[in-house]
């Protein structure tokens, strides 16, 4: 469980290439069961990010946004440990995740929205919080979701 720690920290992402890249670089490096804990608003990135950890681990796709199945699990093409990528957004506790019945031990795992669900499945996990641009309202309209802006990615190691 441990990155090349030029991973680490806060990274400014320009463009969606970029995100998936920075996915990439840390896929490549994810063991059997590492946790990482994506947070970030609408629109900030999150499946990008996972697109690019999938093509990291060389596990099958497409990635696709899990927010009305939950769960989707990908195997691995190159004899690796299968990625599952969640949507805990609409899980209402730790106990609904563990209903999933993951196997935390033998996949990579990507949980989004699951900061408050994170202590009850691993002892130690990646956060990875992404921040976009908002307007001066506090919103971005649906066109601006998908702009190229820049993100800002905090990579940090949490141990309880």
């Amino acid at each position: 469980m441990s990155l090349d720690p030029t991973l680490l920290g806060r990274h400014e992402i320009g463009t969606s290439d970029a995100m998936e890249s920075l996915g990439v670089r840390i896929g490549e490096q994810l063991q059997p069961g590492d946790l990482l804990i994506l947070t970030g608003p609408l629109g900030a990135g999150k499946t990008t990010f996972t697109r690019g950890l999938a093509e990291g681990l060389g596990v099958r796709g497409p990635v696709q946004s899990p927010t009305f199945v939950i769960a989707r699990t990908h195997p691995s093409l190159v004899g690796g440990a299968p990625l599952v990528h969640v949507d805990a957004y609409r899980l209402g506790s730790a106990a609904e995740l563990d209903d999933l019945d993951i196997d935390f031990a033998r996949s990579v795992v990507v949980i989004e929205w699951g900061r408050p669900m994170a202590s009850a499945v691993a002892d130690a996990w990646w956060d990875i919080e992404i921040e976009r641009p908002v307007g001066g309202d506090g919103e971005l309209s649906d066109e601006d979701l998908d702009a190229d802006a820049p993100r800002f990615v905090t990579v940090t190691r949490v141990e309880r």
